[in-house]
């Protein structure tokens, strides 16, 4: 590695960080931070880089969009440090939650898909119902209501008369989301963001453009991992 390190021309932290649109500090911190391997000193103290350390900064800003800026940092500090195979590790782990995050989009759109049969009817739908006809459209116990709605998946008001549990349309559509879900596998703490979208959206129509700007950033996380992949391999090759 020393005698890589000793190989074509010196670069200094300016020439670094004009060659990637970074301050100098930025790249000091990087070397510091482990992602940069250490850089030899000049007789005066001065950091002299190499061409490696350029490919190295390289290979760290083409992993950041796909991976994230803390795993990004591990993979690189894993592979200075020799520890290859935990760089492969941490790149595994991303490609696993791409896919969970994949999964649950499905999921999402599934369950949208399930729910459209009902979007047409709500006009002969009564605007309001009570715990027990609710479930039992579901085909749940209205204990099963009672538990989404204390983890906040459903909010339904309650009559100011009776103080019996009143769901309008919007708890209706949020029960049916939050029962196909979880016929789908999922646990309400993973529910509870996608419904807190819809909400967000203002309904379902609305959240189908979320879901596709949802699955554009899934894809182009996709191609930055395949980018960050490439740059990564060619600075494996330059350290060996």
């Amino acid at each position: 590695m020393g005698r890589n390190l000793q190989n074509g021309e010196k670069l200094r932290p300016i020439d670094l960080a004009r060659r990637h649109g970074l301050s100098t500090q930025a790249v000091r911190n990087y070397e510091e931070a482990g992602i940069l391997p250490a850089a030899d000193r000049t007789a005066a103290g001065y950091r002299a880089y190499t061409p490696l350390h350029a490919r190295a900064l390289r290979t760290f800003l083409a992993l950041v969009p796909g991976h994230g800026h803390p795993t990004a940092t591990a993979i690189m500090r894993a592979v200075n440090e020799g520890a290859v195979d935990e760089a492969f590790r941490l790149i595994d782990g991303s490609h696993a939650q791409l896919l969970r995050d994949r999964e649950t989009l499905q999921a999402v759109e599934g369950a949208l898909r399930d729910l459209a049969p009902h979007a047409g009817t709500a006009a002969s739908r009564p605007r309001r119902t009570f715990i027990g006809p609710l479930a039992e459209e579901l085909g749940v116990r209205p204990a099963t209501l009672r538990k989404w709605e204390e983890a906040g998946l459903v909010r339904p008001r309650r009559d100011p008369v009776t103080g019996y549990r009143v769901y309008d349309e919007s708890d209706v559509r949020d029960a049916r989301l939050v029962h196909q879900l979880r016929r789908g596998g999922y646990l309400l703490e993973q529910i509870a963001p996608l419904i807190q979208r819809v909400r967000t959206a203002g309904g379902l129509e609305p959240l189908e453009g979320a879901l596709r700007d949802w699955r554009g950033r899934l894809s182009a996380r996709s191609r930055a991992m395949l980018t960050g992949a490439a740059e990564l391999e060619a600075y494996l090759r330059a350290r060996t």
